[in-house]
This record gives structure tokens, sequence and C-alpha cells, in this order.
């Protein structure tokens, strides 16, 4: 609880708690009943019997919670619960044909489907200030850093351009997992549905709104694996956009700032300090994914037709991974609604070099007329000489320069290659999605 508001902010954490996992399952519930009305194998006044009962209002979680301990599982004291609220003689169908993973897998579904829609809305928000980022400062020169140095000049607008490309990749990626219903009985065969087991399932997938699976899942853990690793792209990504924020908001850099008014990014004892405190959650939220990732890969290998402690791994680990995930992109979204951009900063950047970022444009323009290598060592001595560089260019013997090209040469707005054709595919992109 001390925590959530930082690491697990955002609708997903509603969406994943456990009367949303008890719902689900309930759900799941109604619908298995429902699927063998529709195909005749239970009367249908059974099917809206057990259909009534399932609301999550109607049961205690806790004393679920605590009976799951004697099964392993809380779909097995959950499938008692309910046959004791329907009573009389649709009781007999409840949970009829099912097994406990049956109703926990195809719960984990359902609830991952609600966490995945909300995920995907605040990546949309994400996506369009980014794309308004990408289009307002086009022309805006910033210094490009490799290895946390200055590198050459690109521009904030291709800057944001690339975080909206990347952003788009990672969520569609999350939006084509496939969430499918699971529904195998004891070990996969459904006997006990008999020749009506396959179009129970088509029945039980379509009333649940998730994808019919092909056969039951119990033990290719592919749909929680592809689950888990679109996730982790989709934190990859917000922490690799909400690092370069930190970054470029360090007081000695000053690019960007997060401006959310009086109290908001304060400091216990600095009053001079103005932390970017929704990137830096968002990084924080992110942070955790990959662990997260590794575990449920790590529980993959299933033994037979059912795990004995591996599918147990899972429950945590998923729920967290889809909280995680929620609460970093929500941050992210947040960052961008409140990020100011700091033209003058950049600009004041590229000139602390003197210049000296624009030796590679010096040396490639001369290169066909005094030889790359010439070039090259002229240009070098020229920058750790020091002092006004396009005068150092211009006295030296071997470059044959005027100031006034030496100067043109050195302006950063002059060498930023294919920035607009990039930046026009990212905005492009973005505007056939949506």
């Amino acid at each position: 609880m001390l925590f959530d508001e930082v690491l697990a902010a955002g609708p997903v954490r509603a969406l994943v708690a456990d009367d949303a996992w008890l719902q689900a399952m309930l759900d799941a519930e109604a619908a298995l009943a429902g699927a063998q009305a529709e195909v005749g194998l239970i009367p249908a006044e059974a099917a809206a019997a057990i259909a009534e009962v399932c609301e999550a209002s109607r049961y205690d979680l806790a004393a679920l919670a605590r009976s799951a301990a004697a099964s392993g599982n809380p779909a097995a004291p959950l499938a008692r619960a309910i046959t004791e609220q329907v009573g009389g003689p649709a009781s007999r169908y409840v949970h009829f044909g099912a097994t406990s993973q049956d109703i926990v897998d195809t719960a984990a579904m359902s609830v991952a489907r609600s966490a995945v829609a909300a995920v995907l809305a605040d990546v949309a928000a994400c996506r369009a200030s980014l794309a308004a980022l990408a289009v307002a400062h086009r022309d805006t020169v910033q210094a490009g850093r490799t290895l946390l140095q200055q590198a050459l000049p690109t521009s904030f607008g291709l800057v944001a351009a690339s975080w909206l490309a990347a952003l788009g990749s990672a969520g569609a990626a999350l939006r084509s997992v496939s969430l499918p219903a699971q529904l195998g009985g004891a070990v996969g065969t459904l006997a006990s549905l008999g020749s009506a087991g396959p179009a129970v399932v088509a029945a039980y997938a379509r009333r649940l709104g998730l994808a019919e699976p092909a056969l039951p899942w119990h033990t290719d853990r592919g749909p929680i694996a592809a689950l888990a690793g679109a996730s982790g792209r989709v934190c990859g990504t917000v922490a690799k956009i909400a690092g370069d924020v930190v970054l470029l908001a360090q007081t000695e850099v000053g690019e960007l700032t997060e401006s959310a008014g009086a109290g908001v990014g304060g400091s216990s004892t600095m009053p001079h300090k103005q932390n970017p405190v929704a990137a830096i959650s968002a990084r924080a939220s992110a942070a955790r994914a990959p662990g997260l990732v590794a575990t449920l890969l790590g529980s993959m290998a299933h033994e037979h037709q059912r795990a004995a402690g591996a599918w147990h791994a899972e429950w945590q680990p998923l729920r967290e991974l889809l909280c995680c995930t929620g609460s970093a992109v929500w941050w992210l979204r947040t960052s961008l609604e409140r990020l100011a951009v700091r033209p003058d900063r950049m600009r004041a950047n590229l000139e602390r070099t003197g210049g000296a970022l624009l030796a590679e444009r010096v040396t490639t323009a001369l290169a066909s007329s005094v030889g790359r290598l010439v070039a090259h060592d002229a240009v070098t001595e020229c920058v750790r000489a020091g002092g006004d560089l396009a005068t150092r260019l211009a006295e030296h013997p071997a470059l044959g320069l005027s100031r006034e090209r030496a100067a043109r040469l050195l302006d950063p707005s002059g060498y930023l290659g294919a920035a607009d054709v990039f930046i026009d595919r990212a905005l492009a992109a973005y505007e056939e999605e949506r």
C-alpha cells in the first residue's frame, strides 16, 4: 500500500486486484454453464441459476483465499461455494467437466485483456503527445549524444519521432498477443463432455470474448510467454524514453523539464530542485519487468499434462507484470503531458564545444579537395588547438577554407541528414495506425 501510488499507479492496479480475479473466475464458471446449455448438455434453467450467483459481491474473498491453501488453488473452493449458493438440482452442473486450471487460466486471460486495454489506451495517449512534439520541434536542433558525450547534431523532433516509432512497435506487439480461453478438463481431453467438448469450447470462448484455442494449453504456456514478452517490451521502451527525459532534465543539461505546478517534483530538503518525478516513476515501474518476465519464462516447463508448481508460480508474477506495465505507461503519459522543451538550452549546449561536434561535417566536405586523411588530421589539429574553431579552420594552410564557409559548415542546423524524412515516416506510420 505504501508504495502503490508510485509503483502501481494508474488504472491497471484495480483491474488486476483480487476482486477482479474473483469476478473473472465467476465469469468463467457462468460462461461454462451457458456454453453447455447452448449445446444441450445441461438444462438452460440450470445455466441461468448458476449465472445468477456468479457475482463477486456474494462471496467472501478472504475465506476463499484461506480455503485455497488446502487445494492449492482458489478455483476449487470457489466451485464449492458456487454449488452451495445455487442449491437444488442445478447445483450438480456447477464446474461440470472443468478442472481448476481451466477456470484460473481463463480468468487470467480475462484479467489480462482488461489490463492490456488500459495499457494500450495510455500508449495511445503517449504517442499522441510524442507526435505533437515531433511536429512542433522538427527544426529544434539538439546535440545528439553517444556514450553520454555530444556526438553530432540531431533535432528534438527526430528524438520524439524515434520514441513515437518505438512505442508504436511495442504497443503493436502487445496488441497482437492472443488471449485464449482455457478448457480441457483433467488431462486436456474433455472426456467428460463426450463428443460435445469442442462445441462447448467454442461457445465458452465466444461468451467470454476470448480467443478459441485449437486445443487446451494447460502445459503449453505460450500464451503466458507471449503476454510476458510483449509486456516486457513495452516496459523496456518506456524505460528508454523516461530515461532520456531524466537525463535531459539534469541541471547541467536542462533541455527538458516536467512542469507540474507547486509541490510536484520538489525535494524534502533542497528547495531549489525540480525533479522529473513522473519520468523517474516510469523508470522505476518499468525496472521491475525483466525479473517478472524471467520468472514467467522460467516457469514454462510444465510436467506431463498438469504441472506440479510451475503453474502456481505464474500467478503473482503475471499480476505484478501487468500492474507494473500499466504503472510504467501511465507515468510516462503523465511525464509527456507535463513536458516543457527548452530550445534555448539545446542551442546553448550545442555551442559548448565551440563547433567541435561538426568536425565530421568539415572533414567530409573537404575530403574531395584535400583528401580525407589530410582533412581529418587538419581538422583534429584545429579542434585540439581550442579557440574559435571557424577561425582556426580558415587559418589552417592545408584546408583552403574561408572563415565564412567554415562558419557555414559549423552550423548544426545544416547537418541533420535525413532527419526530416525519418520524422515524416514516423508521423505517417502513426497516422496510418490511427
